[in-house]
């Protein structure tokens, strides 16, 4: 399973496995781990031990391994466990999906198997019953504690999981086949009605709390260039200083989130590249944030230690606010000044690109004009942001 092997000692099946460790010299190395399971070779006990290499392998992926090994310690003493036929064999939900992951991990996105498989793992983990005759209350469960999106999307994924399980001959039916029909999503949540731009004043309002804060005032130009570009936040993060001519900024490249970190990937979400025209504003933001002696190969925008900006953290504490270790919520920038009554509501970061289309429409730029500057088409543009500003109107071709 992956980079972990199942291998039989003396009876018993023992995972075998490398990861790297700090040394007592303060080096890292590559250690080999070799943990025995207690379980013995037997159809049972090799379903278990696959459950278990598929918890360390998430572990690992996750960067949440432990090299003391005390957390993959059966629950039940070995000379506890039950012996019985595999055909009786019953696995959780969250078993089933450890499972599941660690077979699709190669045929998905790093960022799929990073963030969005992560996520659902966590839903699963937090379910008061985990049992598969228990799929009526976790569908309630879920309805009733997540949103009806990510409510919807978790019951698809279980559903895909369990299909898989049923295929593999794991379980002998699918309980919850058909669930995440039941779930209605409102219209106020899709995409068309997702657009809910800043109004100018508070987009400025936003971009002068973080050029004032103290804790946060390192990602004000970010929130600028977002503002200023309707970039899209992982292009953004992506700019280097090669990118940055005279006259425009051209955007070829994106970050995206995998289990082992940041990376950065050639191409956009629609097309290979674009170019964006720089004016006074941009100019003078651009000559502000760019360093004496600058490296072609440097971001543009940094993080606190002067690494590549993890947007995760960004948006967590810097724009929304946090749960600190004693259970209070910090709250962020723009949860702060939504609580002040400067801005109206809260939104994502990425209303920021839309805030850019929205006021760009308004100053009777052509819908054309501003498809080429952020990347999307003219009929994206008229469909979806139209209703936004009464004097745009369709041609008639």
């Amino acid at each position: 399973m992956g980079s972990i092997q199942i291998k039989n000692s003396n009876g018993r099946l023992q995972l075998v496995f490398s990861h790297p460790i700090i040394n007592s010299d303060g080096k890292t190395i590559n250690k080999r781990f070799y943990h025995s399971t207690g379980y013995d070779d037997n159809p049972l006990g090799r379903q278990q031990a696959m459950v278990l290499a598929a918890k360390i392998q998430r572990d690992i992926d996750y960067g949440e391994f432990d090299v003391s090994l005390s957390k993959y310690k059966p629950a039940i003493p070995l000379n506890q466990i039950p012996v019985v036929s595999s055909s009786s064999t019953k696995l959780d939900l969250l078993a089933l999906w450890e499972q599941y992951v660690e077979f699709k991990k190669n045929q998905v996105s790093q960022s799929t198997y990073a963030i969005d498989y992560r996520k659902y793992r966590n839903h699963i983990a937090s379910l008061p019953s985990k049992n598969l005759k228990d799929a009526v209350a976790i569908r309630n469960y879920l309805v009733a504690n997540l949103s009806p999106n990510s409510a919807k999307r978790t019951l698809t994924n279980i559903n895909a999981c369990c299909n898989w399980a049923l295929k593999s001959n794991l379980i002998e039916s699918n309980p919850f086949s058909g669930m995440a029909k039941d779930v209605q999503i409102p219209k106020s949540s899709r995409y068309e009605n997702d657009i809910n731009p800043f109004t100018r004043e508070e987009r400025d309002a936003i971009i002068q709390a973080f050029e004032e804060s103290k804790l946060y005032g390192y990602y004000a130009p970010l929130v600028k260039f977002l503002f200023f570009t309707g970039c899209r936040p992982s292009e953004a993060i992506a700019l280097q200083w090669k990118h940055i001519g005279d006259k425009f900024i051209t955007i070829e490249q994106a970050v995206t989130v995998s289990s082992t970190g940041v990376t950065v990937k050639k191409g956009l979400k629609t097309q290979s590249q674009r170019r964006f025209p720089i004016n006074n504003q941009l100019r003078e933001m651009l000559e502000l944030i760019k360093p004496i002696h600058c490296k072609l190969d440097e971001f543009l925008f940094k993080s606190k230690k002067g690494g590549i900006v993890d947007f995760g953290d960004f948006l967590h504490h810097a724009w929304r606010g946090y749960k600190n270790r004693h259970g209070s919520h910090i709250d962020g920038i723009v949860t702060n000044l939504v609580k002040q009554g400067i801005v109206s509501e809260y939104r994502k970061p990425y209303q920021c690109r839309h805030t850019f289309i929205t006021l760009c429409l308004e100053t009777d730029i052509d819908a054309k004009d501003v498809a080429k500057w952020v990347g999307n088409s003219p009929e994206v543009i008229y469909k979806h942001y139209a209703g936004k500003n009464d004097n745009l109107q369709v041609p008639e071709l």
